[in-house]
């Protein structure tokens, strides 16, 4: 089973810009789905965005427009560029290998 490490997390000012990165330990060419989620002080874990083998990418509403995911099959990576960061973005957030296996998180906190 493929092991995730998120890294790139850290403390923002509003409005600022993060990039996540989501490494695996195997290949992820043949995982249809890569996705990132989060999960707030006493809030459930919440999808952020999705990413097929082929490049296609959703987003949850609210970050829309100023989230950004991509996939690298040949060096096994799937990224969140982050920009225009709010405090309600703050949150541990995750990459998950529908189905299969998730991270183990990197807090992103987003602060003046």
């Amino acid at each position: 089973q493929v092991q995730l490490v998120e890294s790139g997390g850290g403390l923002v000012q509003p409005g600022g810009s993060l990039r996540l990165s989501c490494a695996a330990s195997g290949s992820i060419s043949s995982i249809n789905v890569m996705a990132w989620y989060r999960q707030a002080p006493g809030n459930q874990r919440e999808l952020v965005a999705t990413i097929t083998t082929h490049g296609t990418a959703e987003y949850t509403k609210s970050v829309k427009g100023r989230f950004t995911i991509s996939r690298d099959n040949a060096k096994n990576t799937v990224d969140l560029q982050m920009n225009s960061l709010k405090a309600e973005d703050t949150a541990v957030y995750y990459c998950h290998a529908l189905g299969l296996s998730w991270g183990q998180g990197t807090q992103v906190t987003v602060s003046s």
